[in-house]
């Protein structure tokens, strides 16, 4: 073996070692390593790797979860948040199976061109934007999902685009479940501006 093979193979090997304490990777994201992003294609093709999207690489035959498109949107949208019915999704708050991944962002932020992945932006604002963030582990990546307690606040806010039944589901199930105390749900009511409209089914799941 030549010493250019030799190079190679220990690139591919440190790629590969990356991947598996990554769960997904971008080409760009090699760059923090200084390794060239070339290698990526060439380990696609000799069968090392699998695209799971455009400009995603994960492991050969690596199973990924029901919630592979949560995973490939925050890998592209690093900047996202993931809410509203996705959230709920995770946090195992609804029986909705939301096809599309619905992500908060910055107002001022461009909107994502993602053509080949489900996508429902959010615009989020301030502290309605930064507070509540937990990081999840799915399918070996990272990713940002807002708290429960948050999530079930940002419903009640945007009740008319998910329906109200469903924000009174995610407050009943988690206040159920122990999934966060009354003084959280203020906390967030407070934030989203929505302490009037929750204070009733507040009230009623303590009764």
């Amino acid at each position: 073996m030549g010493h250019k093979d030799n190079i190679a193979q220990g690139v591919s090997e440190q790629i590969l070692a990356i991947l598996k304490q990554e769960g997904v990777l971008r080409p760009r994201d090699l760059d923090a390593y200084h390794i060239p992003r070339r290698y990526l294609s060439r380990l696609y093709q000799q069968g090392l790797l699998d695209r799971s999207s455009r400009g995603l690489y994960i492991a050969a035959g690596t199973e990924m979860s029901e919630r592979q498109s949560i995973v490939e949107v925050s890998k592209r949208i690093p900047a996202g948040v993931v809410c509203l019915l996705s959230a709920l999704s995770i946090h195992g708050l609804t029986t909705q199976s939301p096809f599309e991944v619905w992500l908060a962002i910055d107002p001022k932020a461009r909107r994502p061109q993602l053509h080949d992945l489900p996508l429902r932006i959010a615009r989020f604002s301030g502290d309605a934007l930064t507070d509540g963030v937990e990081y999840h582990q799915i399918d070996g990546v990272k990713v940002p999902v807002y708290s429960p307690a948050k999530t079930v606040a940002d419903c009640f806010k945007y009740r008319n685009k998910i329906g109200l039944d469903i924000a009174i589901e995610a407050l009943k199930d988690g206040w159920d479940g122990k999934r966060f105390t009354m003084d959280e749900l203020w906390r967030y009511a407070r934030i989203c501006r929505v302490q009037n409209v929750m204070q009733p089914y507040l009230e009623a799941v303590t009764s």
